[in-house]
């Protein structure tokens, strides 16, 4: 999962201030891991201790009130109701929110059934919308098709098979046509959903050469780009391995308890 928080942290400067190219510095001072690595961190936890999965987000929001980025407007207003009275029921949003958080379940699980099962119980406390579980089950079975070795060609026909994505275009057409407003102006969903999120960072990490190429991709493509970087970036640790380099600069911003975290679930699950 640390590609997931490793993404998050490259796309933190440029989600308000989407840039066009794959040329760009891929570590500056000025990024940091936002909400998407927070609620990753809480999925692994909850992994490795079991529980309810909604304490652990309401609990690691709590805690990290104010990340770079802030979390999403409906995810908060659920935390304040559920402040005043106690853990709230889902909200039905189809947000990329459940998607950007998921990757730890590609690791944790062991079978597709599992990945699957996992993945929807992880977006169903927050994000019940059938798409926002269908972002989490997509992505999550994406990193665990491509731990098992599974070629990125078969993932993504399995991913449209299954889910109905269209993964057939590329990173140079995805790009002039993608904004926060989604694929083309929206058509598909907007580029803060899970339909107008998860396709393009699937494309991002299926097609690249490496683990950065991969980031690089989901940042070139403007829209919610630190998700796009989660999203990509847990599905490109699968296929490619993540950089000691990338890992070093990003660990040292992460908070002891993460790194604890973190740590744990890897010894666990091999990652």
């Amino acid at each position: 999962m640390i590609g997931s928080i490793i993404g998050d942290t490259v796309g933190s400067i440029y989600e308000f201030n989407n840039i066009k190219t794959k040329d760009f510095d891929i570590f500056q001072p000025r990024m940091s891991y936002t909400d998407d690595s927070i609620l990753t961190v809480a999925t692994a936890e909850w992994l490795l201790e079991g529980g309810e999965v909604a304490q652990y987000y309401y609990d690691y929001a709590i805690s990290n009130s104010c990340p770079m980025g802030g979390f999403g407007g409906m995810f908060v207003r659920w935390i304040q109701k559920s402040r005043a009275c106690g853990l709230q029921p889902a909200y039905g949003s189809c947000g990329n929110g459940s998607a950007m958080r998921v990757s730890p379940v590609g690791w944790a699980c062991d079978s597709e059934a599992e990945v699957l099962r996992v993945a929807a119980q992880s977006a169903a406390c927050t994000h019940n919308h059938p798409e926002g579980i269908k972002g989490a089950q997509a992505t999550a079975l994406a990193i665990f098709l491509a731990r098992k070795g599974v070629a990125p060609q078969e993932i993504a026909q399995r991913i449209t098979a299954d889910f109905g994505y269209d993964l057939s275009m590329s990173v140079d057409e995805i790009r002039p046509r993608y904004s926060w407003e989604g694929l083309d102006d929206g058509a598909a969903g907007s580029g803060a959903t899970c339909q107008g999120t998860v396709p393009q960072a699937l494309v991002c990490a299926l097609t690249s050469t490496s683990f950065e190429d991969a980031i690089r991709n989901a940042v070139s493509i403007g829209g919610d780009s630190d998700t796009l970087g989660a999203i990509t970036g847990g599905v490109a640790q699968a296929m490619h391995g993540v950089p000691q380099d990338l890992r070093a600069k990003v660990w040292n911003l992460l908070p002891q308890h993460y790194k604890d975290v973190i740590t744990r679930f890897e010894q666990r699950y091999g990652c």
